[in-house]
């Protein structure tokens, strides 16, 4: 049995937006990459046994999209990908969570965006555990996967003389956490 299951402790943590980054990339015209950073977003982990059992669920404001260019923010928001005045959140429920090694777990869930649902995998992995100057306990994750854009429905694109498209369909995902156990 791992010993990944001793290193988050029992009980409910809450995400720090303040000390946790919600991020992703994509490829622009095949020859670059765009990063960008969604700034409002909630939610937590719950743990009452084994890391096998734990539960996550988080809320991304999709209005909240940041890649640092306000016209292709605006398009990103718009109907042609995350249509947030009809959709306002992105949603992810864990549906399992398999423990691979001592600091590593593979996240398995359902990610509701655009108006769809369907599952994804994510890679976690456990960064550490501390207290902080205030007392809080603290448990630091990294998240990451990737995903077909495509797959809920945002299938805004442009083929360009080169063969490449715009934007790529595939989007890596990587997601920083600190998170605070709350009290019990």
């Amino acid at each position: 049995m791992s010993t990944a299951a001793a290193v988050i402790p029992t009980g409910t943590w809450t995400i720090d937006p303040s000390h946790s980054v919600v991020g992703f990339s994509v490829k622009h015209m095949g020859i670059a990459t765009v990063r960008g950073t969604f700034e409002a977003f909630s939610g937590g982990l719950v743990v009452d046994g084994p890391l096998s059992g734990a539960r996550i669920e988080a809320t991304v404001e999709a209005g909240s999209i940041n890649t640092r260019e306000e016209q292709r923010d605006a398009h990103l928001r718009s109907a042609d990908f995350f249509d947030a005045e009809n959709h306002p959140q992105l949603r992810f429920v864990s549906t399992g969570v398999r423990v691979r090694d001592e600091e590593t777990l593979v996240v398995t869930g359902d990610l509701s965006m655009a108006g769809q649902t369907h599952p994804v995998e994510l890679t976690a992995e456990i960064d550490g555990l501390d207290t902080d100057p205030w007392g809080n306990e603290r448990v630091g994750l990294s998240l990451s996967g990737q995903l077909s854009r495509g797959k809920w429905g945002m299938t805004f694109n442009q083929a360009l003389g080169s063969g490449n498209l715009l934007v790529s369909d595939k989007v890596k995902i990587s997601i920083d956490v600190s998170a605070i156990r709350q009290a019990a």
